[in-house]
């Protein structure tokens, strides 16, 4: 019996240290092997773009300032939010240019649009010379360049230049007809 136990571990031995034939377990082997690989790709390619498509996320995200405190934001001056502004400037009498004997006056009632805050209070400690301005202009007019709807935007033009020059570094937005009579 001995002798059989030593023949069986023998054969065991020989089993093992034997070369697998060619085109039976070889082949089986390659296609496991190469299957095995092409599986692995796929695995790293996933996780890859896994990493990519959720690396893109989170950069969305912090750049969006979802997760931004408020300390880190730059203090806004509410003088300057942008926010129109209507003011009503006092109203106007002037004498108008006509040749000859021919008296004409103007009366005119004007709003001013403005875009925030700053730019009001500029306008109110710049009156004065605001309506200097105005009047001086308004004085030089003939009844003729007032007509139409031409004369009214030719004014309205000239008088916005003249109040921006004014309340420089601000800007008036536009200037408001509420009411204008020529007699």
């Amino acid at each position: 019996m001995a002798d059989k136990k030593e023949e069986k571990k023998e054969e065991e031995k020989e089993v093992k240290e034997m070369p697998a034939e060619e085109g039976t377990e070889g082949e089986e082997g390659e296609g496991a092997k190469s299957g095995g690989l092409s599986k692995k790709k796929k695995i790293i390619l996933l996780a890859v773009l896994a990493v990519i498509i959720l690396g893109g996320i989170i950069a969305g995200i912090l750049l969006s300032g979802v997760f931004s405190s408020d300390s880190g934001k730059e203090k806004v001056d509410p003088l300057l939010v942008p926010n129109i502004i209507y003011y009503d400037l006092e109203e106007f009498l002037v004498n108008l240019n006509n040749p000859g004997k021919q008296v004409s006056f103007l009366k005119m009632e004007i709003t001013i649009e403005l875009p925030n805050l700053r730019a009001k209070q500029i306008v109110e400690t710049k009156l004065p010379r605001i309506r200097d301005s105005f009047q001086v202009y308004l004085r030089e007019l003939r009844s003729s360049d007032l007509q139409g709807s031409a004369g009214m935007q030719r004014l309205r033009e000239e008088l916005l230049l003249r109040i921006n020059k004014i309340v420089e570094p601000e800007k008036v937005n536009d200037i408001l007809f509420k009411e204008m009579i020529v007699q």
